[in-house]
């Protein structure tokens, strides 16, 4: 027996494992290694993951396929399903990434919700990988994913015009696909053409539902740094020094971060958002009390500041307040879409003697 059927069979047999291992340590890979959503290596690691996935729906669809070629490791289609499998789990694990970097999750949870399970989808239900609505399904939504991001990022605009056009050009990359995939496989098409139509429809919709009710991070923007501070003043070198109360390693455990203020004092919030090159924009800091009698947020202040794109840790700015009123504030960090893209929770806690406060830089 050769060393590559000894492999084969090993690979075979442990199929399972491997390929959950493969999945966590692939999505820890992309979370450590893609920086920035406009260079030119993350552009170039997704398209060349959808033109393998496209290649491969091809290769599984060009011949017949028996009941059980999936599972055995000595026909070629249960290579072609692992490796298709793989880079789609490349490219579902590239979108979390990125689209988390985007948001804040108790805001624009439903769409991360979707990537989320189409991600564990893609590991669970290996069987649907011979379903030909089940792959152009999946397909079409990393396009869309993909277009998202990469048409602001080249036209250097955001917006609802951008983002309609994003959807226009993933319907048409999709459509040409489709006609390509006829050359090979024009019976199996036509036998699940009207499923295929109906799940592209529904992805564009929800899709589009998602962005239009503010539920759609505002990729490629993200917030790089926030905090909120006692005080913020530009130095020499330009960048900026804070001081702050260090409440230690507790303040990643609390929603609301204790703010003890006296009457005297202001607060003022820092925002570092991070913006693609040529892609200049204003965004606004919202501050937001908890009207406990109304039970609800009210805005109590806008404040509009400008963001240069380009800078690798985002580009910093803050907005100060003074006159606060006692308990819950938010400062939802947005773009003029109203797409949030942070938010900063604190609780303002009465004090008649300042705090010990700590000196920082913000770099």
């Amino acid at each position: 027996m050769s060393l590559i059927e000894i492999t084969r069979k090993w690979y075979g047999r442990f199929e399972r494992p491997i390929s959950s291992l493969s999945l966590i340590l692939g999505f820890v890979f992309d979370a450590l290694t893609l920086k920035r959503v406009d260079t030119l290596w993350e552009i170039f690691w997704v398209l060349a993951h959808l033109i393998i996935v496209g290649v491969f729906i091809i290769l599984i669809h060009t011949k017949e396929i028996e009941i059980g070629d999936e599972k055995n490791p000595s026909k070629r289609h249960f290579w072609y399903v692992n490796i298709l499998q793989f880079f789609f789990g490349g490219l579902l694990s590239t979108y979390l990434v990125f689209y988390f970097r985007s948001s804040d999750i108790f805001t624009t949870w439903p769409f991360l919700f979707i990537l989320a399970i189409a991600f564990i989808a893609n590991e669970s239900l290996k069987r649907h990988y011979i379903r030909f609505s089940f792959q152009i399904s999946l397909f079409f939504l990393s396009i869309y994913s993909f277009a998202i991001f990469l048409v602001p990022v080249v036209l250097h605009k955001i917006g609802t015009s951008v983002f309609l056009l994003s959807g226009i050009i993933s319907l048409v990359v999709i459509i040409l696909f489709i006609y390509i995939l006829l050359f090979f496989v024009k019976d199996e098409f036509k036998h699940n053409k009207k499923i295929i139509s109906l799940f592209i429809i529904s992805i564009f919709g929800v899709i589009n539902f998602l962005y239009f009710t503010n539920l759609i991070p505002p990729i490629p923007l993200s917030l790089k740094n926030a905090g909120i501070y006692h005080s913020i003043q530009r130095n020499g070198d330009g960048d900026y020094n804070v001081t702050y109360e260090d409440y230690g390693w507790k303040t990643y455990f609390k929603l609301y971060q204790d703010f003890k203020k006296t009457p005297e004092d202001s607060i003022y919030v820092y925002s570092a958002v991070f913006s693609p090159t040529g892609l200049n924009l204003n965004i606004i800091h919202e501050w937001q009390y908890y009207n406990q009698a109304q039970n609800k947020w009210i805005t109590d202040s806008i404040v509009r500041l400008p963001v240069v794109g380009g800078r690798d840790g985002g580009f910093r700015t803050y907005s100060k307040h003074s006159n606060l009123q006692y308990g819950k504030w938010r400062v939802n960090v947005k773009t003029e879409m109203d797409q949030i893209i942070g938010r900063i929770r604190f609780n303002i806690l009465p004090v008649s003697i300042e705090p010990i406060l700590v000196a920082g830089v913000k770099k």
